[in-house]
């Protein structure tokens, strides 16, 4: 009782903590990955994860990643806003667009950092990939996408508790495997995998912030 009433007494002392050690995590990640090449971390971790490579575990992959592209993600996006908004959701459907803003985000830091992509010499690579390779634009997205969901399942009160847990244990086996297979893939570093969902949880805590505050009640449930 005493741990549950602390929590609630320094809510928001801990959620401002959270966030800058997140974001101080992140600066201290890009820096390493910036200043460091590949190192035995990162190399071990695609070599273990690409040991085992078959045909149809290729297909189910690249499967994963094929919904992190930039068109089908926007696709994504825009259902969904559609669906929640046809719900009468409006707030929800806001907060789902706004998660294309990691977009434009991840590929700005991509620039910025300018890693290189991983080469042949070092992986094995069964995607065509372009830009830069830090931080990872696919876990990124997941990340935000995915942690948006979670976040209005959680505040719907009239989603069955059963169907909640059903539902963010799909949101969050997407970040998860969607992760693996971009390392998987040869697509990206273990590191930039790191990256992209350290960015991601940042993203969702400052979008969850502002989805609660602005209003202390659920806004609209599923009939």
């Amino acid at each position: 009782m005493r741990l549950i009433n602390f929590l609630q007494a320094n809510r928001r002392l801990l959620f401002r903590s959270l966030l800058v050690t997140l974001l101080i995590v992140f600066i201290v990640l890009s820096c390493f990955v910036f200043f460091e090449p590949p190192e035995y971390l990162d190399i071990h971790i695609s070599e273990e994860i690409q040991e085992n490579q078959t045909p149809n575990l290729n297909t189910i992959m690249i499967w994963i990643s094929w919904f992190g592209r930039t068109p089908v993600s926007v696709v994504m996006v825009v259902l969904s806003a559609f669906f929640f908004y046809f719900l009468r959701l409006k707030k929800e459907s806001i907060l789902i667009l706004s998660s294309l803003l990691s977009g434009i985000l991840g590929l700005g830091l991509k620039i910025l950092i300018n890693r290189p992509r991983l080469s042949k010499d070092l992986v094995v690579l069964l995607e065509e990939t372009k830009y830069q390779s830090f931080p990872s634009g696919h876990v990124l997205f997941y990340t935000v996408f995915f942690g948006t969901l979670i976040l209005i399942i959680l505040r719907l009160k009239k989603i069955k508790y059963k169907v909640k847990i059903f539902l963010i244990t799909i949101c969050l086996s997407v970040i998860f495997f969607g992760a693996v297979s971009r390392v998987y893939l040869g697509a990206h570093w273990f590191t930039d995998v790191l990256g992209g969902f350290i960015l991601g949880v940042f993203c969702v805590l400052i979008m969850g912030h502002f989805y609660v505050k602005s209003d202390a009640n659920v806004s609209g449930n599923i009939n």
